[in-house]
């Protein structure tokens, strides 16, 4: 049960930050990779799916393609926790575990690729900086979705007071 909690909790802090709002400056992110770095030590590679959904080799993708328009329509930050993966549905929330020393981050895909053959995935710079891979370029890396959040039943049961007399 507890572990269930802490997992849960750890979800919801991952989704949280990654909605915030982007940094201002390059140097802001770091409070955010600071957060996310200690959230991946806490968290073991295999707690929220036994078998991955995809296993093979990342790259992260930074400078070059900042403030240029995603799949999704939104422009490219390097300083959020964002990935393109050729098939999932833009939007999908995927953990991402470095294989080499275990880390992991959440991130939110909003674009296509990778371009290069080979790779599965390409995250932005503050991800593979979280999974310290951003001096190398490449890592092998698990990749699990993470299920949507859904609302707790007690919601759909909550009435509102009406407001006609």
């Amino acid at each position: 049960m507890r572990r269930r909690i802490a997992q849960g909790l750890t979800i919801a802090l991952l989704v949280g930050l990654g909605a915030a709002q982007r940094p201002t400056s390059p140097g802001s992110a770091s409070h955010k990779t600071a957060i996310f770095e200690t959230v991946a030590k806490s968290v073991p590679a295999s707690r929220l799916n036994t078998r991955p959904y995809q296993v093979g080799t990342a790259s992260w993708y930074g400078e070059d393609f900042d403030g240029k328009p995603t799949a999704s329509g939104e422009a490219f930050n390097m300083y959020d926790l964002t990935a393109a993966h050729p098939t999932l549905p833009l939007g999908t929330m995927v953990k991402v575990t470095n294989l080499r020393n275990r880390r992991a981050v959440v991130v939110r895909i909003n674009d296509r690729g990778p371009i290069v053959p080979g790779r599965i995935i390409d995250v932005s710079y503050s991800a593979a900086k979280v999974l310290k891979f951003q001096a190398q370029g490449i890592q092998r890396v698990r990749l699990d979705v993470v299920p949507p959040r859904k609302a707790p039943a007690t919601m759909a049961m909550l009435r509102l007071p009406s407001l006609a007399r």
